[in-house]
């Protein structure tokens, strides 16, 4: 360039302009631009940081990662309608979030198409909502890494039959029977928008961001097959320190979570030989958002919050134990002849003792959604502003029939928690098996 030349609209200060930062291909996870520079849109060239943050979690294996993988810090969740009946359009949909989840997961600097190229829409910097979105990608995940990103695909029962349970889109005969509508429980008090949905999908990441850029990334590359129903964003403590707490400040996940799981998986989470050949090795998860009545909570001292839940909260030992591992006595008596641990205590109805050998996995999250008008379930009966804060709740099983169905009915009509708790929102999704190596996809054992 002469002096007194303008400066070539694609080039300043030797790095790339935002035009051509926008023509460069997509890139996912902790991608460098330009091998390892990328220019600011202020015009001045920066030097890429080092390497990347964050450990990385396996994508592939016979079973999805997000699991029984040890709980990361931060999760977004995200449900999708399909706006195609076509199994084609499913299929190819599912093969590219596949891809793109694998590389999500890795934190490289790979490049991933997500759309073809629009030379008109590179041209108008203000391009409207009808052109496509540019090919590259976001980069608000530019250098953080992995962050033991995993991403969990399921699929709702909408995806095999209509409302009227009618074959949408001849995929009826695979529907699992485990795969069934939840029952109404009492105190339900459901939002519709915020409920079920065709495709499900949970991103989880030690840091919030990653998580985040993991469903963005995602619900991009197919906006005419598939289009967001709601999403969730949940956070929960590292377990450095233990057993993590919910905001009730008691521990949460001391018996059956994926911090301290059942015995024996393969009886209680996996899907196997009694369904479908193509769910073995999957899971059915049941969501449930949970609402919890905070301040009304804090009115109620740690002695009495206590007996609700059944567990000391300082230690998390069951009352009448000694250690937060003690076995539950439901025997136990006081000496006045009462349950040591009361006959309405959540942990007592939620035992597999009294729900014969009922057992969930729960993977726990945090929410907290601001404040909101809300008005009490039970006396004063008051409406305030209050906490839309509680407990995202994660229970896969083998069977939701024969495990959340039953423990959670008997918890709906009797736990002493019921005074502090609603249910907001809630989805069932049969999780397939996983893509057992590159090339393989996730739903693939569904519809091919």
């Amino acid at each position: 360039m002469r002096p007194g030349d303008a400066p070539d609209q694609d080039t300043v200060e030797n790095g790339p302009s935002r035009r051509s930062l926008l023509r460069g291909g997509a890139l996912v996870g902790a991608g460098v631009v330009g091998g390892g520079v990328i220019g600011s849109f202020v015009g001045r060239a920066v030097a890429a940081p080092p390497s990347a943050k964050g450990s990385r979690e396996p994508f592939y294996g016979l079973h999805q990662t997000g699991i029984t993988t040890d709980t990361q810090r931060n999760t977004v969740l995200a449900a999708f309608d399909l706006k195609s009946d076509r199994v084609a359009d499913l299929a190819a949909l599912l093969r590219d979030w596949t891809k793109l989840a694998a590389e999500l997961t890795t934190g490289s600097s790979n490049t991933v198409p997500m759309y073809s190229s629009n030379d008109a829409a590179d041209r108008n910097a203000y391009a409207d909502a009808t052109q496509p979105s540019t090919t590259d990608d976001s980069l608000e995940a530019y250098l953080l890494g992995p962050q033991r990103l995993t991403l969990t695909v399921g699929f709702g029962r909408s995806l095999f039959v209509d409302p009227d349970g009618q074959d949408r889109m001849g995929l009826k005969a695979k529907l699992p029977p485990a795969l069934a509508v939840l029952p109404h429980f009492p105190g339900d008090q459901l939002t519709a928008a915020d409920s079920e949905g065709d495709l499900y999908l949970q991103a989880c990441a030690d840091d919030p961001q990653v998580a985040f850029h993991a469903i963005r990334s995602i619900a991009r590359i197919a906006p005419d097959v598939a289009a967001l129903r709601w999403t969730q964003l949940g956070f929960t403590p590292t377990n450095d320190a233990g057993t993590p707490r919910n905001l009730m400040g008691f521990k949460d996940g001391t018996v059956n979570s994926n911090v301290h799981p059942p015995a024996d998986l393969d009886a209680t989470v996996w899907a196997g030989s009694e369904g479908p050949a193509w769910m073995r090795g999957g899971s059915y998860l049941v969501y449930r958002r949970i609402r919890m009545a905070l301040e009304h909570w804090d009115r109620l001292a740690p002695s009495s919050q206590e007996q609700v839940i059944g567990r000391h909260k300082l230690s998390g030992a069951p009352l009448g134990g000694h250690g937060e591992f003690s076995a539950l006595d439901l025997s136990a008596k006081t000496s006045a002849g009462d349950p040591v641990i009361p006959q309405t205590a959540h942990v007592r109805l939620a035992s597999p003792q009294a729900n014969n050998g009922a057992v969930i996995m729960r993977r726990a999250f945090a929410y907290n959604n601001g404040t909101t008008p809300f008005t009490e379930r039970w006396p004063p009966w008051r409406q305030s502003l209050e906490y839309d804060a509680g407990l995202l709740f994660l229970a896969y099983q083998k069977d939701p029939r024969t495990a959340f169905v039953p423990i959670n009915a008997r918890l709906a009509e009797n736990d002493a928690m019921n005074e502090f708790i609603t249910h907001t929102a809630s989805a069932v999704f049969a999780v397939p098996p996983g893509a057992t190596q590159s090339g393989d996809w996730i739903g693939r054992t569904l519809l091919t």
